[in-house]
């Protein structure tokens, strides 16, 4: 009920036997834990967990704001109440090398299947915005050897997102991405490359699994699973997919509300009570304990 049955540790490694078959996992975001319950049921390889939907729905923007204890605690919600794995973004982890230490410590324990820190200067900001500082290439590495020694499952996996390749171009964002793969990062996220190519060109350099960002509204294609299934990536995210499709659908009903006076005629965009219950498996609450949850579906 409150919990998934599989414990983290198990979640971890079924994430690490299914990323070994070198297929394509499909994460879509979920920025509350009734979403992940859906991703669940239609059938989706994982969560991930996206700081800037987090953000945002703190109604701030994606440039450092939160906090570590605000981030890792909506983890842990989102990922008790399902059996898939969860990645979470773990921004820069909240500091330097001993911070980020601590980070990985505190959302391993919080039941995350794997996370990403990334090479930009803190504040940063979102990674599909113009301007970002990237951090000196050695400072990363100390950040992610930092995170490697201080992970305790060997199953949680560790990424690395470089934020490089608008600054210092392909070249440089290969080379970061192999010198944090020796510093000990088992998967690399290349952060808003802007063509098909460029994806080509980062698997073809980069020999560990590679994790694709498709957000809407960015600098990056919207590639679709086929071609990322045949370009050798092996984790698509969706990182603020869940938070614009519902804001989209709220805005576009309070707006009729405010227009028409009522709600009812867009009563067939919603979810019914029926099948939220069925997503809150308020049954199994019911059969729990009869004398307190005694109604039917």
């Amino acid at each position: 009920m409150l919990f998934g049955t599989k414990t983290a540790a198990e979640k971890r490694a079924d994430f690490r036997k299914e990323l070994a078959t070198g297929k394509l996992l499909q994460l879509p975001g979920a920025h509350a834990p009734l979403i992940a319950r859906i991703v669940e049921e239609l059938g989706f390889d994982g969560i991930y967990i996206s700081g800037g939907a987090l953000s945002a729905d703190l109604a701030m923007p994606d440039i450092g704001l939160t906090t570590l204890t605000e981030v890792s605690q909506r983890g842990r919600q989102i990922a008790r109440v399902t059996e898939l794995p969860a990645i979470i973004d773990a921004d820069t982890g909240w500091g330097e090398a001993l911070n980020t230490a601590r980070t990985i410590q505190e959302i391993e324990e919080l039941g995350m299947a794997g996370c990403h820190i990334e090479d930009q200067v803190s504040p940063k900001r979102c990674g599909h915005l113009d301007n970002k500082v990237i951090l000196e290439r050695d400072a990363m590495c100390q950040k992610v050897t930092a995170a490697a020694n201080a992970k305790r499952d060997p199953n949680f996996l560790l990424m690395a997102r470089t934020d490089a390749k608008a600054a210092e171009g392909m070249p440089s964002v290969i080379d970061r991405a192999k010198a944090y793969v020796d510093a000990g990062a088992e998967a690399i996220f290349p952060e808003a490359l802007t063509t098909l190519s460029e994806y080509e060109e980062f698997r073809v350099a980069v020999d560990v699994p590679l994790l694709a960002n498709i957000t809407e509204f960015g600098k990056t294609p919207l590639l679709t699973r086929d071609q990322l299934t045949e370009l050798g990536y092996n984790i698509a995210i969706y990182p603020v997919s869940s938070l614009r499709i519902a804001m989209g659908a709220i805005e576009a009903s309070y707006g009729a509300l405010k227009k028409d006076g009522t709600l009812e005629n867009v009563l067939d965009t919603m979810q019914t009570r029926k099948r939220l219950y069925e997503t809150l498996h308020y049954e199994e609450y019911n059969l729990f304990d009869q004398n307190l949850h005694n109604f039917k579906l």
